[in-house]
């Protein structure tokens, strides 16, 4: 482009020059515009040649997006905001009020656990077979009261101690000298208002080998001969 310019003012100085006929003034105003014309494209010239030697063009940078800073207390404009709560506030429920028809009945006292205090039982006691050496005795247990008595202790004393007691029916019986205690053995026990009866020998005496006393848990038999 240069090249272009510098040969385009050669040929108007050329013209110019020719022209005898040419005033001074008009030399003068070619030469402006010669000059005009260098001028400007100079500066065209070296941006199209060198443009890496042009200073590169600043740009702003674009505005920041982060958090906004806090505003200061008594800054204008700063509304006041109240502190979230960490834990919600449920809200309040009026208190269910029960009607009487839905109250639990009231409890009831407890029945007494503890059984009636069981009736002394009875015993009579009985000679009914006699023999040479032995007889046979029968002493029959009962039972006044409801509840039945799974207990009992019978005890018959002999006048000796060389007297024995033998084929016992109904409990079992133990020796302490001349005194023998009767418990109930295995289904002995007397139902309430029934009975049950114990009976053995009585061996070794020709005459007085009869019981000298006789009792059922501290009660004394009935039937024992004078």
């Amino acid at each position: 482009m240069l090249d272009r310019i510098v040969a385009l003012a050669r040929s108007v100085g050329r013209t110019a020059t020719g022209r005898s006929t040419g005033s001074r003034a008009a030399r003068i105003a070619v030469l402006a515009i010669l000059t005009v014309l260098a001028a400007t494209a100079v500066p065209v010239i070296l941006m199209l040649r060198a443009p890496e030697q042009l200073a590169p063009v600043a740009l702003d940078p674009p505005p920041r997006t982060g958090p906004a800073a806090p505003t200061e207390p008594g800054t204008p404009g700063a509304e006041a905001r109240p502190a979230a709560s960490a834990h919600p506030t449920a809200p309040s429920h009026p208190a269910a009020t029960v009607s009487p028809s839905s109250a639990a009945p009231p409890s009831r006292a407890p029945a007494s656990a503890s059984a009636p205090a069981p009736t002394p039982l009875r015993a009579e006691l009985a000679i009914d077979e006699s023999a040479l050496l032995s007889y046979r005795a029968a002493v029959t247990i009962s039972n006044p009261g409801t509840a039945p008595a799974p207990d009992w202790t019978l005890v018959v004393t002999l006048p000796r101690e060389s007297l024995k007691l033998t084929a016992v029916t109904g409990a079992s019986a133990t020796r302490a000298g001349a005194t023998w205690t009767l418990v109930p053995d295995d289904g002995g026990q007397v139902p309430g208002k029934g009975s049950v009866q114990v009976t053995f020998r009585v061996a070794g005496a020709l005459v007085s080998a009869a019981p000298t006393a006789c009792t059922i848990d501290g009660v004394a038999c009935t039937g024992l001969p004078d």
